[in-house]
């Protein structure tokens, strides 16, 4: 699996190849490029599908710093231009998404298209503060597997969580928040509790945006993505029927048919 040395950490991305357009997948916290396994599978036929875990977790190094949404952005914009792929089409999810929105108004030469799932550009809510730093200490010290109760319910909705047929689904991504490395995703929790907003620059975002939200997200509710979707001009609002905060895992039909939408209106 491929990894380069860009902007002082070493990514991990999946690269699906050819000389096609390409789409950039961005994850949400906790979480891997591996939860666009259903999005890659849908659009290889026909564009250059790339992966990439941020720095600290995944399969990513984990670094000293470098864990705010300013730096996150200047690690995409440096693999899209490593992989010279500008200008591609961005998928971002959640925190994904904080680093699409930055992309998107700071290096618009690298991105021709934007779908943001369950993001905002406010900071963290303050009543969301204490309780996420609770649970990165004690993710910290005593291990993932200490709190992967708590969070399955953060990361996905009820309708997911409560589906008998999706029992396999669900065990693979608790498995897999709890095998990311400690202290990689303590830094992530710290950079996404600590981040700066950035509604100041849906302004300058000037390409065709698609928005989607799932409606049992508690994590960045929907009118996070409202108010997004409210700035932007020309953007598409989607309402993601029985979805959580993992879009791309619990949805793939409806979120694979916004990205598709969103791509076909760049021309």
């Amino acid at each position: 699996m491929p990894q380069v040395h860009l902007n002082g950490a070493d990514i991990h991305y999946t690269d699906s190849g050819g000389d096609r357009p390409a789409i950039i997948f961005s994850h949400g916290l906790l979480m891997s490029g591996a939860m666009f396994d259903d999005q890659v599978a849908y659009f290889s036929d026909r564009y250059r599908c790339i992966t990439f875990d941020h720095r600290g977790q995944g399969h990513s190094g984990v670094t000293k710093d470098g864990y705010d949404m300013e730096t996150l952005a200047a690690d995409a914009a440096a693999l899209i231009t490593h992989l010279k792929v500008a200008p591609c089409h961005f998928v971002g999810l959640s925190m994904g998404g904080f680093i699409g929105m930055r992309l998107a108004a700071k290096y618009p030469a690298l991105i021709s298209t934007l779908t943001l799932l369950g993001t905002s550009a406010l900071p963290e809510p303050k009543e969301n503060i204490a309780k996420y730093r609770l649970l990165n200490l004690v993710g910290r010290w005593i291990g993932l597997w200490a709190v992967i109760g708590k969070v399955m319910p953060i990361m996905f909705g009820k309708t997911f969580l409560n589906d008998p047929k999706r029992t396999t689904l669900k065990q693979r991504w608790a498995n897999a928040i709890v095998g990311n490395h400690r202290i990689g995703i303590s830094r992530a929790v710290k950079g996404v509790i600590e981040r700066e907003g950035c509604a100041e620059l849906l302004d300058a975002i000037q390409i065709p945006v698609g928005i989607g939200v799932g409606d049992e997200d508690v994590a960045t509710k929907p009118p996070k993505s409202q108010a997004i979707h409210a700035a932007v001009a020309g953007s598409e609002l989607v309402l993601l029927k029985g979805a959580g905060h993992s879009a791309s895992v619990e949805a793939p039909t409806e979120v694979n048919a916004l990205i598709e939408r969103t791509i076909a209106r760049s021309g």
